[in-house]
């Protein structure tokens, strides 16, 4: 197997800095009523410890398991591996995602946590493949359009593996 890098660690530094900037100014939250940040496991986690360093309002982090992907393809399933802890009724809400394909996860999430009633609920996305969105769902922050190869790297994943690459590349068979 191959790969050709898209994001090296300096280009990926920098944009998540500044996503953080963007999600500080964008989103109202203060001591008594702490931003939720929810990171989609297992994918986001190292975009999501990299990503709420930058953001310099105060925020409480939780954890979501999600899993819809057998090697490089959606099951077409999404199957909750681990529920958030955090009590979200009344507050902002921000989920990170490592990266939205069809907007199938983007929507069952939406649905999922609207029901838990948050004042505001927003996305965040490392990477975004637009040619192949297939839902609605507004992204409001994303860090990175691409087209519709298969990428690891950066906490993604092929089969469990390639994780704790440092940067982005595309899998190239």
């Amino acid at each position: 197997m191959q790969f050709k890098p898209l994001f090296d660690e300096a280009t990926l530094a920098r944009r998540v800095a500044e996503l953080g900037k963007e999600i500080s100014a964008a989103i109202p939250a203060t001591d008594t009523e702490p931003l939720v940040v929810i990171c989609i496991l297992k994918g986001a986690f190292m975009f999501a410890a990299d990503l709420v360093r930058h953001i310099k309002i105060p925020l409480e982090i939780d954890f979501m398991g999600l899993a819809s992907y057998e090697g490089t393809k959606s099951s077409g399933e999404i199957k909750v591996t681990r529920e958030i802890a955090a009590r979200i009724e009344g507050r902002h809400v921000l989920v990170v995602e490592d990266i939205v394909d069809t907007g199938t996860t983007l929507d069952f999430l939406r649905e999922q946590l609207t029901r838990k009633k948050p004042k505001s609920l927003r996305f965040c996305t490392l990477l975004s493949k637009p040619e192949a969105h297939q839902t609605k769902t507004a992204i409001e922050f994303v860090g990175f359009e691409i087209s519709r190869e298969f990428v690891i790297g950066y906490g993604l994943d092929l089969d469990q593996r390639y994780r704790e690459l440092p940067y982005i590349a595309q899998v190239v068979t």
